[in-house]
């Protein structure tokens, strides 16, 4: 669309522009540094770090609803830069320039209604937004598109090169690094480190497709992080993990999408959301602030974070109800068909403190909640998802089963609408669905397969052997005919079709 038929309250701020006050902010001794660095913890006390904006004030200067409006009218670009999770420029990287931002067609994914049986089965109303519809099938592209594109602002500005990305992963952030790595090539090359064994054949392939040095570690996740963080103080390497806060600013965007969905009206609103790294969770927490703070929103919803018991440490962390007791310790994590989220020393942990103690205070009370699910809820929730119209994943079946369990806590209510974050495709993860219907679900998994779920291929053969067609061996009209008639009505038998045309 074109910018002389847009509203002229709205045209100055259609196209942003650039500007300073972005900085990198210690979570723990609070000093600050330039983001024209490469920095993931603070040099002082390495701790954490949240990227904020100096200049975050000037943003209530526009009211609300000519935000809104903004919003609303930027759909209608055709400036790709603006056309993702960049919609939102001015709250995520309002230090970028347009120029530099990479835009592979990520954001903006589909929220789906809940069926009315679903919904029936459930007890409330609910939506499940897909973004395992994002370029690389998950949501870790939007925390990607962000650091990517701060990392070519750099390039762009001659303050970096020979740029080496690496993360540690299981799975879907092996595959957003990579792609976007890829993209950007020759410029950065990737390299990502996995857990041997522990990642699906579907999400290994996507980095080795993408051309990124793929390193198998023995042992978990959580190891595999350790060995990225020694090599990014050791090394001049790029750290794509959550640890970069620049991908908590591009997840931030999950929560602006939600907003804009709903029209801005975010009460009586529940977002649910598996915690793994606990980045997602500290971003659209975070997310959700910012829009408070400018008036966009005029609510806070509330939030709920799922944890397996099987990888539990966020929620184990908020069991002691008395703040000042509180005490967090690593678990060591047990199998889980939630792959994603089988972290037991997520390195979010600092910021999901911070912000929830924060959003809480701003909601004038008790907003976010955590809720711990088994295995065989997170596999049949899943099942029960997929089989009423939606493509959810392991961890989208941890959030619906979160929200079973929220709603026998009473932490929500049949009043209330649940929004539910799947966080990657159901493709990536089919191989836990094959071993559930096959019933060869490892023990350590802790899953029984439930006759009724199961739902394997039926091979359908020709009573005479002869009229058995292949490529190589092609039937006359007759057999051929034979043969249709002869599978036909073994189907119609099957599916019990009694009554002919």
């Amino acid at each position: 669309m074109m910018l002389d038929f847009f509203p002229e309250d709205i045209k100055p701020y259609i196209i942003p522009k650039p500007r300073s006050g972005q900085h990198y902010k210690c979570l723990g001794c609070s000093v600050e540094y330039s983001i024209e660095k490469l920095l993931y913890v603070c040099p002082e006390c390495n701790q954490v770090l949240l990227i904020q904006d100096k200049k975050a004030k000037t943003l209530q200067k526009i009211p609300g609803k000519t935000w809104q409006k903004i919003f609303d009218f930027r759909k209608m670009l055709k400036i790709p830069a603006l056309k993702g999770i960049y919609r939102y420029h001015e709250f995520i990287g309002p230090s970028i320039p347009l120029e530099s931002i990479i835009y592979l067609g990520e954001g903006h994914t589909p929220v789906i209604e809940a069926g009315e049986s679903l919904k029936e089965t459930i007890g409330l109303s609910f939506f499940y937004k897909n973004d395992g519809q994002n370029p690389s099938a998950s949501f870790k592209d939007r925390g990607m598109a962000s650091a990517m594109s701060s990392i070519k602002d750099l390039i762009d500005k001659n303050l970096v090169s020979d740029v080496i990305a690496i993360c540690a992963s299981t799975g879907d952030t092996s595959a957003a690094a990579a792609l976007y790595a890829s993209y950007l090539g020759p410029l950065i090359k990737s390299a990502v480190l996995l857990p041997h064994k522990k990642v699906t054949a579907q999400q290994l392939s996507q980095p080795l497709g993408s051309g990124a040095h793929v390193f198998e570690i023995p042992g978990v996740f959580d190891d595999c992080m350790k060995i990225v963080e020694h090599l990014s103080t050791q090394y001049s390497v790029v750290l794509l993990n959550s640890k970069n806060a620049w991908r908590i600013l591009g997840q931030e965007s999950y929560s602006y999408e939600v907003a804009q969905y709903f029209d801005w009206d975010m009460k009586d609103k529940v977002i649910v959301v598996p915690i793994g790294n606990a980045g997602n969770i500290s971003a659209i927490m975070n997310g959700f602030i910012k829009f408070y703070e400018a008036d966009i929103i005029d609510c806070l919803p509330k939030i709920i974070g799922v944890q397996s018991e099987h990888a539990d440490p966020v929620y184990q962390y908020y069991l002691e109800p008395d703040e000042t007791k509180r005490k967090f310790v690593p678990v060591d994590t047990k199998p889980s068909v939630a792959q994603a989220a089988m972290i037991g020393n997520p390195v979010s942990m600092p910021r999901v403190i911070q912000i929830r103690k924060e959003y809480n205070a701003i909601a004038g009370g008790r907003q976010v909640f955590f809720v711990q699910v088994t295995e065989q809820s997170i596999m049949d929730s899943q099942l029960l998802a997929n089989r009423n119209g939606h493509i959810a994943c392991t961890q989208g079946g941890e959030c619906l089963a979160g929200l079973i369990e929220a709603l026998k806590k009473n932490i929500v209510t049949n009043n209330e609408t649940a929004i539910l974050d799947a966080t990657a495709h159901a493709m990536k993860f089919s191989d836990f669905q094959d071993l559930y219907f096959k019933s060869q679900i490892p023990k350590d998994y802790k899953i029984d397969s439930d006759l009724n779920n199961i739902n394997q291929p039926s091979l359908i053969l020709p009573d005479d052997p002869t009229i058995i067609p292949s490529q190589k061996n092609r039937l006359g009209e007759k057999n051929f005919q034979n043969f249709i008639e002869d599978i036909s009505g073994k189907i119609a038998k099957r599916l019990d079709l009694t009554t002919p045309l």
